[in-house]
């Protein structure tokens, strides 16, 4: 008999390969996805929890003693600081937790087997912890405006500063995730260097109330631009110009990207 593939199955099997460029890219983003949804409850629930006891009490104390923005209510203005805060924080934690669980597991290789570029592997990870980062700043924020007054001004201002201080935080994440051989540097990552970043950048208050030392080292914390923006679409009011925090940071997303692309490209930590 010849050597020769019958037509009927070279005509199923050419199209499959024509029509699915991305599925490498769509796979792992639903691997990505449904790692965090299976335990939603952990991974986006308990944070919602956590963010809203921090709104129970920090305006229970504060609320009668603090004015911002002349007419703004302490409660409302700390509503969109702990959404952000939200969306920062669980995209950070969901491309590091996933990459540094996968290295120790050696799971790792079966994502670094397949015929996947760098920047599907980079896209299909910032995604997922953008898109988680975004439920659980969803959640804060339905929570809370049952209980708290949160006008939004400026929607696209809002939804603008939510994906890109995910993306730039997931990013953030996979360059933890690639550096880190073990759970403690991945720990010291988080809290010598995201904590106190967000903490320090506005979340609980205005610069406007520090010193003016003070406020001058908040402008070179990229967090305190990404909340001031992120609040200026609630209220249409912020510490600084939204357009100097838009500026900020998309020039900070841009470097941070360049900055993992360029450490899955050359297979940094991964490919040794």
């Amino acid at each position: 008999m010849p050597d020769v593939e019958p037509r009927a199955v070279r005509a199923r099997i050419e199209p499959m390969v024509a029509e699915s460029p991305l599925t490498g890219f769509r796979t792992l983003l639903y691997k990505e996805t449904l790692r965090f949804w299976k335990v939603s409850f952990q991974t986006v629930a308990a944070p919602v929890l956590n963010a809203l006891l921090f709104l129970l009490i920090f305006s229970h104390v504060l609320d009668r003693h603090v004015t911002v923005y002349g007419d703004v209510a302490y409660t409302s203005f700390l509503v969109p600081g702990l959404v952000m805060m939200s969306v920062l924080q669980n995209a950070f934690a969901n491309s590091s937790s996933s990459l540094i669980q996968s290295k120790i597991t050696g799971n790792i290789i079966f994502v670094l087997l397949p015929p996947l570029s760098y920047r599907e592997f980079y896209a299909a990870y910032v995604i997922a912890s953008t898109l988680r980062g975004l439920m659980v700043g969803a959640g804060v924020l339905a929570v809370s405006a049952a209980f708290v007054e949160v006008p939004m001004a400026h929607p696209l201002w809002v939804l603008g500063f939510a994906v890109l201080g995910g993306a730039i935080l997931g990013s953030l994440g996979v360059i933890a995730g690639i550096w880190a051989d073990k759970f403690d540097q991945l720990a010291a990552f988080q809290n010598f260097l995201i904590m106190p970043l967000t903490m320090l950048s506005g979340v609980f208050y205005s610069i406007h109330s520090l010193p003016q030392f003070w406020q001058d080292v908040s402008h070179f914390n990229p967090f305190f631009f990404m909340i001031d923006g992120f609040r200026y679409g609630f209220f249409g009011q912020s510490d600084t110009s939204p357009w100097l925090s838009l500026g900020v940071v998309g020039l900070c997303f841009v470097l941070l990207a360049a900055l993992t692309l360029a450490m899955l490209a050359r297979g940094y930590k991964l490919r040794s």
